[in-house]
């Protein structure tokens, strides 16, 4: 077995001796290090991260496999996102976390490693990373929490936490409640407890085949997830001798599995920001196109909030992503590898009975294809999406007077106003909220519905921004307008009262304004004053992508066998720093 750690370790000079003795100085003898495969345990454990914090015994779970199977685990950190509490949104280090992980592969001697992600961007930031570097990886998605109940009923962390601010907002709910709201609405460790982006990027994990059958969606309580996380470490120290590697894994044939998946799972919007960045890091041609293909053929299979009624957590005992798979299974390539060593095909035989009050048929489902959408039309040359399954049918062709919000302070300023000129019919647009304008693409693209309106019993208009939303969240709601509006994109030209039409049954998004009128705004539009960014948000600001290609950076172009070669042993470079 070749491996690629013994360039640290297994020559007899100067550099063997600095690399061996460094890991001498904690304990570990030379046999330990010697021979066998190092795999690496990613760890982006964080007490900022709830959906993350129980990441130190999920670790101690995988490093029992790696001992069991033979290999030396090796723990290092990652940075941590959190949504909730990094501002303006964890989308703007989605790509620094990306890096961090890919170096340390790159520049560590492991033959393998193991990924713990939890909360929604850590695991496309960890395949991300993954995927550039071409080390040997597993994923270990971290699970939804225990599910909150509030009066009776379970509740989806977000999607619920939705209606209930708009009730509060329309004077339906006291202060009280509310407040009684807060302690129930998370009880525990593990990440949102509906299909938001957490669960559905655990869920193309394994569909992709980066995560073991099985694994995406046990609760993060369960002991089965720590099971689950032995076997992956396990799995990864044959990785590290035979492979599969990330690249070989992550192709078109699983992207287009995945773009199936999600439209079938109901999933989040924000995955297709994350598959169009990994198939970008993984040198595969993608596009918004074969989304939109596989959304179109594809029926809403899974009956979880927020395009269904159940919890991710009842999903898992339906019979989970296997079951689902098995549904599924005359729309995908089957051929496809998976992390386990096997096809598609070779996995999908062991029988699954599943729960039809989750997992629906394809000739009995829970909803029509076309669940996702691509717009375009000139408001959105470059594309944007709509998640049609979370929508009002009603409002899926609408024509209405544009109301436009220059950025969140100006809609957090305006939008209950008594005064505001908004009836139902009216579509509210906020710009400045890309991933320049943001900065990062933050989560503002579910613009509440005004006061004076919830009080009428209005509860969904349509909505068009640059933004993102949460994949807890719902409604008629066009995000990833692209280009952006802080870049002149034509979001940038929409003035109030503007009439734009929506057709998502025609994939078109149409502002009824002559072109060259738009084309004169933008000419005659002032230059957007903000805040001259340093350190992290200056390289972001300058280099991301639009959208539609996955809001990576331009230089992170894939290198054609990254991260398999370290540098000879032999090498003053390999010793001169270290004393």
């Amino acid at each position: 077995m070749s491996l690629r750690s013994a360039a640290w370790f297994a020559s007899d000079d100067l550099p063997g001796f600095l690399h061996r003795a460094s890991l001498r100085a904690m304990g570990l003898s030379r046999a330990a290090m010697s021979g066998r495969p190092i795999v690496g345990i990613a760890n982006s454990w964080s007490e900022l991260v709830s959906c993350n914090a129980h990441f130190r015994g999920l670790a101690d779970a995988v490093r029992r496999g790696v001992l069991q199977a033979g290999g030396l685990p090796l723990e290092f950190p990652t940075i941590a996102l959190g949504e909730n509490l990094m501002k303006p949104t964890a989308m703007l280090y989605r790509n620094l976390m990306a890096i961090d992980v890919e170096e340390s592969l790159r520049s560590y001697p492991f033959d393998a490693v193991v990924l713990l992600g939890g909360c929604d961007k850590t695991i496309p930031a960890q395949l991300m990373g993954a995927a550039s570097a071409n080390v040997p990886a597993v994923m270990v998605p971290g699970g939804p929490a225990e599910p909150a109940v509030f009066q009776g009923r379970r509740l989806g962390v977000g999607t619920d936490l939705w209606r209930y601010t708009d009730r509060l907002r329309a004077g339906q709910m006291s202060e009280t409640e509310f407040a009684e709201l807060e302690q129930a609405a998370m009880p525990g460790v593990g990440h949102c407890t509906e299909m938001g982006t957490a669960s559905t990027m655990a869920v193309l994990a394994e569909a992709l085949g980066v995560a073991l059958p099985g694994s995406a969606a046990i609760p993060a309580g369960d002991a089965r997830r720590y099971a689950a996380a032995e076997s992956a470490g396990a799995r990864a120290v044959t990785l590290a001798g035979s492979g599969p590697r990330p690249r070989q894994v992550i192709t078109r044939a699983s992207l287009l599995n995945a773009a199936t998946v999600l439209a079938a799972i109901g999933g989040s919007t924000n995955a297709i920001v994350h598959l169009l960045a990994l198939a970008r890091r993984s040198g595969v041609p993608f596009s918004l196109d074969d989304l939109d293909a596989a959304a179109a053929r594809t029926p809403l299979l899974v009956n979880v909030r927020p395009a269904g009624e159940h919890l991710f957590e009842d999903f898992f005992r339906a019979g989970g992503v296997p079951a689902l798979l098995r549904e599924l299974r005359p729309l995908l390539d089957t051929d496809a590898l998976t992390v386990d060593g096997r096809t598609l095909d070779e996995w999908l035989s062991v029988p699954v009975t599943p729960d039809r009050r989750v997992i629906g048929t394809l000739d009995e489902p829970y909803g029509d294809p076309g669940g996702l959408a691509v717009l375009r039309g000139n408001l959105a040359p470059d594309g944007a999406v709509i998640k049609a399954s979370a929508a009002s049918r009603r409002l899926l062709r609408h024509r209405g007077p544009a109301l436009v919000f220059d950025g969140v302070a100006d809609l957090a300023g305006r939008i209950d106003d008594p005064a505001l000129p908004v009836t139902a019919e009216s579509v509210l647009v906020l710009r400045n909220a890309g991933p320049v304008g943001g900065p990062g693409m933050p989560e503002w693209g579910q613009l509440p519905i005004p006061a004076k309106l919830l009080r009428e019993g209005v509860t969904d208009m349509v909505r068009v921004s640059d933004a993102r939303m949460s994949g807890t969240a719902y409604g008629t709601v066009v995000l990833h307008v692209a280009p952006e509006s802080a870049v002149g994109g034509p979001l940038a030209a929409v003035r109030d009262g503007d009439l734009i039409e929506l057709d998502v049954p025609g994939r078109r998004l149409h502002l009824c304004v002559p072109d060259d009128e738009v084309r004169r705004r933008l000419a005659e539009s002032p230059a957007r004053t903000a805040p001259n960014p340093s350190g992290w948000t200056r390289l972001y600001t300058s280099h991301v992508l639009q959208a539609d290609q996955g809001c990576d950076f331009a230089f992170h172009e894939p290198e054609t066998d990254a991260g398999t070669t370290p540098l000879p042993s032999g090498l003053l470079s390999g010793w001169h720093g270290g004393w």
